[in-house]
């Protein structure tokens, strides 16, 4: 027996290693690196950079030489002829094939030019739309991963307080069976504690639903177990620098892609503008043709005087002057211009909210490093008042009310820091993604 014992505690322990080994722990550094490598937004942000690459090839091939194969093999039924001086001749043959090669070249062609400038500048939007994109990844995976901590420490400070509530529901029934105290006494401590658990079950819930929403944002599967180490959310600096830069937002991803697509719409004015100018184009091309009365002698040496079998190349320049299109050019000029006004006016007002966003988060960064302090102070001295109230209470100098208010005021100075920490981490994220630092958590 104790053999089959000590078999089944070895299985046992060995399956909790394996349930252990199989959790991530995950720092919010780990956490940002995973997300960067696996969120479905930032891949999809990196396929566009590689679409760009292939839009930019494209373009440039309308600079290149074209070249294309031609060939045909037609019967002709009825044969034209022609009347000269009251003779007809027969033109062709009722049976006539030929195979060719046809070359174009660009000589001069604006849109085509404008075009190529257009797709260097598309590639380069690409990629700051996908920095954009990482960055904005970053923040909502560090916002969230702030909120299970502060979750999981609410979830602590309950279990904390369900542990006390409890001892003295203990205490209380032992008192009462005694006839020492009120069954009412008992009742009050009984519904506290059926409030708190269910208070904890919702937390619980609610945990396993942001751990759900972190894990989705990060692009992890849903069904993965990941533990997040406390210390990430308890260091907080005494003091806050906020050094004052010129131009500050001169330099934020979202200004530069804004800047970026005010270059595409003049690009885009600048193409419609093009379709004035005439264009010139090099042509060529080269055609052997076989002719002949019958099938047969269309590939095939003979002596057939109505076979025939001849070569023809030409060479030449083609230009092409626009003139009049029903002001259609003109209209498309105009609609650019309006598009690029518009994002003039977006790229003031991104800058303006940029700014604004920067005050902001500065003002709340203080504010939630002021309440930080202070609830710190307040848990504190609520301790230290419960402490006192437990002991008036076990030698019946205060009434359990007192307790249990004081233990209420305990959870509530504990909840209320822990969200000044919380308001102080997404302050703090919000001054790094107006000041263009949002990266910089990924070296924290």
């Amino acid at each position: 027996m104790n053999i089959r014992l000590f078999i089944a505690a070895l299985f046992v322990g060995l399956m909790g290693v394996q349930v252990v080994s199989a959790q991530e722990v995950l720092t919010l550094k780990e956490a940002l690196n995973y997300a960067l490598s696996h969120s479905e937004s930032v891949k999809k942000a990196r396929l566009d950079i590689e679409g760009g690459k292939h839009q930019v090839a494209e373009v440039r091939a309308s600079a290149l030489p074209q070249v294309e194969g031609v060939g045909a093999l037609n019967y002709n039924p009825v044969i034209g002829k022609l009347v000269f001086a009251g003779q007809s001749v027969t033109i062709g043959q009722p049976w006539d094939s030929y195979v060719g090669a046809q070359l174009n070249q660009q000589v001069f062609n604006q849109q085509v030019f404008t075009g190529l400038k257009a797709a260097k500048t598309t590639s380069e939007f690409y990629e700051l739309s996908a920095e954009l994109t990482e960055e904005q990844v970053i923040e909502q995976v560090a916002m969230n991963y702030y909120h299970v901590l502060v979750n999981r420490e609410q979830l602590s400070v309950i279990d904390t307080n369900l542990k006390n509530v409890r001892v003295i529901h203990g205490i209380v029934s032992n008192q009462y069976d005694n006839g020492l105290a009120k069954k009412i006494d008992v009742d009050r401590i009984k519904v506290n504690i059926t409030n708190l658990e269910n208070q904890r079950e919702e937390l619980v819930n609610g945990i396993v639903m942001l751990e759900n929403q972190l894990k989705y944002t990060m692009g992890m599967p849903i069904e993965t177990a990941i533990v997040l180490p406390e210390t990430e959310l308890k260091e907080v600096p005494s003091a806050v620098d906020f050094p004052d830069r010129q131009n500050r937002t001169d330099h934020l991803v979202e200004v530069n892609l804004m800047n970026k697509q005010l270059e595409l719409l003049d690009l885009q004015y600048k193409a419609y503008k093009a379709e004035y100018y005439p264009t010139l184009a090099l042509v060529s091309n080269y055609t052997y043709t076989a002719m002949s009365d019958r099938f047969n002698y269309l590939y095939k040496s003979s002596t057939d005087p109505m076979a025939a079998r001849f070569g023809s190349m030409v060479i030449g320049l083609n230009l092409r002057i626009p003139i009049f299109n029903g002001f259609a050019t003109r209209a498309r000029m105009g609609k650019a211009k309006v598009d690029y006004l518009k994002a003039e006016q977006d790229l003031w007002n991104t800058k303006q909210s940029l700014n604004l966003a920067n005050e902001n988060a500065q003002i709340q960064l203080h504010n939630a490093l002021n309440t930080i302090r202070s609830q710190q102070e307040n848990v504190v001295l609520a301790q230290e008042v419960y402490a006192s109230t437990q002991n008036n209470y076990n030698n019946g100098l205060a009434p359990l009310t007192d307790l249990l208010d004081t233990e209420n005021a305990l959870t509530q100075a504990q909840n209320s820091y822990t969200q000044a920490l919380l308001n102080y981490k997404i302050a703090e994220i919000q001054l790094k993604k107006a000041n263009g630092e949002i990266k910089s958590l990924i070296n924290e």
